[in-house]
């Protein structure tokens, strides 16, 4: 009977394997202009703050985001489709120059 009971012990062990998240980062142009970042999927909505032009979304689980630049008046909101998190990776989508 200790065996039968080993056996369901490790086979819920291998059945939750944990999602490795990652992160998306990048800078906004100018620097002083936005406040948020925020990142869209299917399933999640990730945000985070804007400090000094450079931002840094984490626990972003993998799938395929949509980053939205929430900008301060004159500038416009800024968006960039198609963002890719690969399992536990950072990805830098480069720098989003806002536009007035």
């Amino acid at each position: 009977m200790s065996l039968v009971a080993f056996a369901f012990a490790a086979a819920g062990l291998f059945a939750f394997n944990a999602v490795r998240t990652g992160s998306i980062k990048g800078t906004v142009n100018p620097a002083d202009a936005a406040v948020r970042a925020w990142a869209l999927s299917s399933t999640d909505t990730l945000r985070a703050d804007i400090n000094k032009g450079a931002f840094e979304i984490t626990d972003a689980k993998p799938g395929t985001y949509r980053v939205i630049i929430e900008a301060k008046p004159p500038y416009k909101n800024a968006a960039k489709d198609g963002v890719t998190i690969t399992d536990g990776q950072a990805t830098d989508i480069g720098e989003i120059k806002l536009e007035q």
